[in-house]
């Protein structure tokens, strides 16, 4: 049994006996629960602060663990309503959408097989590099002082190395995750009201950074190959925007990889409408092995400070490792070196430290290797599936990197009905008129093949789908 299931069946336990107790009641000490319960220190330690956490034990330093009175019950009697008239009668007010976002990050009931999720799956993360990472960095003289504003020296300059030429050191700004980082860069090189170009379709959540910062995102077509840049170029003179958001490896949710053929036009474009190009290069670590390699990014091809790149360790390692890095020249690096001051002041020392321990250790390389190999296999089981037990739908496109299907749909299907049959069927997907900033040409699934626990419950995911799509009217 893991470390992990040990807690959590020790805090099932103590919380069903807690009743045997008189309230302020003394629980039995550490060492006696190790004795009877034959768990280790640590265990007891751990389930003894899920309970504090909880508010159903209190702990007293030399005195002991107690069981703590019950919550006092808060009636909220007040009126809200009055918020209504002051958020909307600020100038500028925009709404928030967040819908995209929190159906990515909503984690489905228990029976439901997830196939919307945008992080893989534990057994799929380094779940003991970074566990030791995190102890060795915790040892790490002055590991809990103030970083450097700009990040680590040494993990900005891995960061440097690992984006390539011409990106050095100095260019490079350590930031809280990807999301964080796409959030930096749209507020500091946007300003509110303007354009801003993005693929089409493209991930909910930089629609909704772009909407919250007061930017009115202006969709350019792509197909297998990447963006169109014939349509970039129409976009570019007919709204006279100067930011276009991609995602040339792997694209989220299509998974298309930017063609070589089009990577220099689309820099010239953006170039000649004296604009920056968002490189978001966060699927980069996760190419499946066997197939082509992914193009250098486009920041590699870029003397002039055109591209802004952002890479991320999140995706391949674990969702709480919110480390990403934007590296961009000139004018532009001051001003989100600025802006990030203002909005974060800096990412917390011990995750940078953790962070540049687990990529400077060959468990990384290691896990990368491991974390490939794996993608294959679930991305064939997932496209398998579909041809089995969904013959009537279009062939999807095969990726050649990252975690996602982008599965076109019978011109007459309702997705929405379909994925709220799907998860009444015990299976969650995402429905594709999240990742359009307009109109949607026809109906979409994004199918997460990194979140279901098994290539065997993602299968059966993919059964239960079938299903749920006899159940819809035709």
């Amino acid at each position: 049994m893991s470390d992990g299931s040990s807690v959590a069946s020790l805090v099932t336990q103590l919380r069903s006996e807690l009743e045997r107790y008189p309230i302020e009641g003394k629980l039995p000490s550490s060492r006696e629960l190790v004795r009877q319960l034959k768990v280790s220190p640590v265990t007891v330690s751990r389930a003894i602060s899920a309970l504090a956490a909880e508010g159903l034990v209190i702990t007293r330093p030399g005195a002991g663990v107690f069981r703590a009175p019950p919550p006092r019950e808060v009636v909220v009697t007040g009126d809200v309503s009055w918020q209504e008239v002051a958020l909307s009668s600020q100038s500028g007010t925009r709404a928030i959408d967040a819908s995209g976002v929190l159906t990515a990050l909503s984690d489905p009931p228990s029976g439901v097989i997830d196939l919307n999720g945008g992080y893989t799956h534990p057994s799929l993360q380094p779940e003991r590099e970074l566990a030791a990472a995190s102890a060795r960095a915790g040892r790490r003289p002055g590991a809990w002082t103030r970083p450097p504003i700009c990040g680590l020296p040494e993990l900005r300059a891995w960061f440097a190395r690992d984006i390539g030429s011409p990106v050095n050191v100095e260019n490079v700004l350590v930031t809280s995750g990807g999301q964080s980082a796409l959030t930096t860069a749209l507020r500091a090189l946007g300003a509110p009201g303007a354009p801003v170009l993005v693929e089409s379709p493209t991930y909910p959540g930089m629609l909704a950074i772009a909407r919250a910062s007061g930017l009115r995102p202006v969709p350019v077509p792509m197909d297998r190959d990447g963006v169109r840049p014939e349509l970039l170029a129409d976009a570019f003179r007919d709204t006279g925007a100067r930011l276009f958001v991609c995602q040339p490896a792997f694209q989220n949710p299509t998974g298309a990889v930017l063609c070589a053929e089009r990577r220099a036009e689309v820099l010239r474009i953006a170039r000649d409408a004296g604009a920056f190009v968002i490189e978001d290069d966060f699927a980069r670590l996760m190419a499946h092995p066997g197939s082509p390699a992914p193009p250098p990014p486009l920041v590699a091809d870029d003397p002039d400070g055109v591209v802004v790149h952002i890479r991320s360790l999140t995706k391949p390692a674990s969702p709480s490792l919110r480390i990403s890095a934007l590296a961009a020249r000139g004018p532009a690096l001051e001003r989100l070196r600025g802006l990030h001051a203002v909005e974060s002041f800096f990412v917390p020392r011990p995750l940078q430290e953790t962070a540049l321990e687990l990529v400077s250790s060959p468990a990384w390389t290691r896990h990368l290797r491991t974390l490939a190999a794996s993608l294959r296999e679930r991305r064939d089981v997932a496209v398998s599936a579909l041809r089995e037990f969904l013959p009537s739908w279009a062939t999807v496109p095969v990726p050649t990197g990252g975690y996602h299907l982008w599965q076109p749909l019978p011109g007459f299907a309702d997705e929405t009905a379909l994925t709220s049959a799907a998860f009444r069927a015990g299976v969650a997907v995402t429905p594709g008129r999240l990742y359009f900033a307009a109109e949607a040409p026809g109906p979409y699934l994004r199918l997460s093949y990194v979140s279901a626990a098994t290539g065997t419950q993602l299968r059966d995911g993919i059964r239960r789908l079938s299903q749920a799509y006899q159940e819809i009217p035709g």
